[in-house]
């Protein structure tokens, strides 16, 4: 089942074209990784998708839901991590996800938050502010603060970026937990090796585009991906 559909998608910024006429279908439960080089147009793909940009012309659909016309809809179902925690620095790790327990409207917050705090190894500085937190210990928050509405589809953006060795295998578990509750994830990488680890489908984006989109199984080394995509792209990631 298609639950993201992107078609004829633009966006500019003023005289400059980020996404040009790219058109995508993602099925449930798949894990998609997108490489490319800065400037591609990735980061602002996934912005659109979690209604945090509007596009310039085109159609995105999440689960349903236009993501112009059902923003509400679509973040309800959307997780997103990335270089950004959007987390308050001045309230405790829990304060932060009661906070955002209550946007989402959850009905078992204490327990969920509870939940959470365990899942990313925070319990002993739940009471503690975030300002006070190590960037590592605020990313791993932030992971907690995307799963903590238990989201249909998972964005990562560059996930592994500041992460320590804990935070970095918490991820790595979510994402395979997440593969087997059926959960969508797409994730834009500049690390092959790891992109390739647990994606379905790999994707490279250039200019705006996607110029390249394969299956993970049809695939063989590492290497030999990484061959692709520096003859397609001509940067060394």
């Amino acid at each position: 089942m298609t639950l993201i559909s992107i078609e004829h998608l633009n966006k500019s910024f003023g005289p400059s074209q980020v996404i040009v006429d790219l058109s995508l279908e993602v099925v449930e439960g798949e894990l998609l990784t997108i490489f490319g080089p800065n400037g591609a147009g990735k980061t602002t793909l996934l912005k659109i998708l979690s209604t945090l940009l509007s596009s310039t012309s085109g159609s995105v659909v999440v689960d349903g839901f236009d993501v112009r016309k059902s923003p509400v809809e679509v973040r309800r179902r959307i997780g997103v991590i990335s270089h950004d925690t959007y987390l308050y620095r001045d309230l405790t790790a829990v304060e932060n996800l009661v906070f955002y327990a209550r946007m989402y409207d959850l009905s078992n917050r204490a327990e969920r938050v509870r939940e959470v705090i365990r899942l990313v190894g925070l319990e002993y500085y739940k009471d503690d502010r975030v300002a006070t937190f190590s960037r590592g210990m605020k990313q791993r928050l932030s992971i907690a603060r995307a799963i903590l509405h238990e989201p249909k589809i998972l964005l990562l953006d560059e996930p592994y970026t500041g992460l320590d060795l804990h935070a970095s295998s918490i991820l790595d578990r979510i994402i395979q937990e997440f593969d087997s509750r059926g959960v969508t994830r797409i994730m834009v990488s500049h690390d092959i090796e790891h992109g390739l680890r647990f994606s379905d489908r790999l994707l490279i984006m250039k200019d705006g585009g996607f110029v390249h989109d394969v299956r993970r199984s049809e695939i063989g080394s590492v290497e030999e991906y990484r061959a692709i995509y520096e003859e397609l792209v001509g940067d060394r990631s």
